[in-house]
């Protein structure tokens, strides 16, 4: 923000005025980003600094080598995780990981239930860290089933031999053919 505007016209050719109303100016800017920044902290999905932060309050393995992401998605998943678990909970915990729909398949009978990833192809890349938020909130007598959705030959078939040449064999397994 131009500060020397807000001041009346005689002002215009003062040099001495013009000269402090520029460092003002910057200063005022440098303070208008820096409140931003420290907002921005605040929120987990916008925050960098202040992830260690987050993840000491909530009792998280604090691991700077991983992507930001990756410690948003844990963040979240722990604060959405608290309380009594349920199959929405797990449900919602396993979307934060996967940036996709998610079903969950209740096997009570058998003591267990399936994640299933209905919204995203292959495996997501956060899995590690999703496996051990599921095994945090889930309850202690039920074992965990992951179950992850590729193409099939009939999806591949869609393709030709010289569009399919594009891809490796892993790629084909998981990129989108309806694009």
């Amino acid at each position: 923000m131009e500060l020397v505007k807000l001041l009346p016209d005689y002002y215009d050719s003062n040099v001495t005025m013009n000269t402090l109303q520029a460092i003002l100016s910057d200063v005022t800017e440098m303070m208008d980003v820096s409140l931003s920044t420290i907002i921005a902290e605040c929120f987990v999905n916008t925050a960098s600094h202040m992830l260690n932060r987050y993840e000491q309050l909530l009792d998280i393995d604090v691991d700077i080598s991983k992507p930001d992401t990756f410690r948003r998605e844990r963040i979240k998943a722990k604060i959405s995780g608290i309380g009594t678990t349920t199959k929405q909970m797990i449900i919602d915990t396993a979307s934060q990981y996967s940036n996709g729909e998610v079903e969950v398949i209740e096997d009570n009978a058998n003591g267990k239930f399936t994640i299933k990833f209905v919204g995203t192809l292959g495996i997501p890349g956060n899995m590690s860290d999703l496996k051990i938020t599921i095994e945090e909130i889930k309850p202690a007598h039920l074992a965990v089933v992951y179950e992850y959705v590729y193409n099939t030959w009939n999806d591949v078939s869609k393709i030709t031999w010289n569009q399919a040449a594009a891809y490796t064999w892993d790629e084909i397994r998981t990129v989108n053919l309806n694009e």
